[in-house]
């Protein structure tokens, strides 16, 4: 019988093991955060239910119901909220606090650190979105489902051009500077960008608004919850955003 071996073998976890617990971590910093928890679930739900509220009081001029055309525009603020205004604000302050270069002697890679921030969205988007369901099927929300993964397929590109945008201002400006810079870009996007409603009531502004990453996302959600269809015109939008964001970001980056 061989006698036990109990000599040290030190030597890094595989990389997927190091992004999953990069993800654990950075989720849960985000849902402890109280400006972050904010805008992943207070905003998103206020603008619904305030919504529906101010329909009962005005003619907002919809064909449909209300809450069937505010719904899938709440989940494409949600995803803007975390992928864009979150990450920017969160990775801004960790290179002001030297956050990024510690973890850049550890032996989580550069490219892992920002898989782990790719799925710490992720996961905060699941939350958001089981939240942001259950509340609009509580009001009434009759979504179509036949094309439902086509609405999934656009949430997900439209994380992905967002994280990247975010990263691109986060990489680029000062802590204080990425803090104004996102939640200004977030308020006009919100208000003007065609992510709450369709671009059609934006007037000749319209058309404009849904070449923006936030018009993509409202109409592509849209077209498959509330019409049954497949809007690819608004995937093919998403996909030149994420390009144009990661290359940007690959290049102007500074991790210190």
């Amino acid at each position: 019988m061989n006698a036990l071996d109990l000599r040290p073998s030190p030597g890094a976890a595989p990389l997927w093991r190091q992004v999953v617990a990069q993800a654990r971590m950075e989720s849960r910093l985000m849902l402890r955060n109280g400006e972050q928890l904010l805008l992943a679930l207070v905003v998103p739900v206020l603008v619904l239910v305030g919504g529906v509220r101010a329909a009962d009081r005005f003619d907002l001029g919809f064909d449909r119901p209300v809450i069937d055309v505010l719904a899938p525009g709440v989940l494409a603020l949600a995803v803007m909220s975390t992928s864009f205004t979150s990450v920017a604000i969160a990775t801004g302050f960790e290179r002001r606090y030297g956050l990024i270069k510690r973890l850049g002697a550890s032996p989580l890679p550069r490219h892992g650190l920002l898989l782990g921030k790719v799925g710490a969205v992720l996961l905060v988007q699941a939350v958001q979105l089981v939240v942001l369901t259950g509340v609009a099927l509580t009001a009434g929300w009759e979504p179509d489902t036949s094309r439902w993964w086509a609405a999934l397929l656009c949430l997900l590109l439209g994380s992905a051009a967002f994280t990247a945008l975010g990263l691109v201002v986060a990489g680029t400006l000062r802590a204080e500077a990425t803090l104004a810079v996102a939640n200004l870009v977030y308020l006009l996007l919100m208000t003007g960008g065609a992510v709450l409603l369709p671009a059609s009531t934006y007037g000749g502004f319209g058309t404009a608004a849904a070449w923006l990453p936030s018009g993509a996302l409202g109409e592509g959600v849209r077209a498959a919850l509330l019409d049954g269809r497949v809007d690819a015109s608004a995937m093919l939008v998403l996909v030149a955003w994420t390009a144009v964001g990661a290359v940007t970001t690959a290049r102007t980056f500074k991790w210190e």
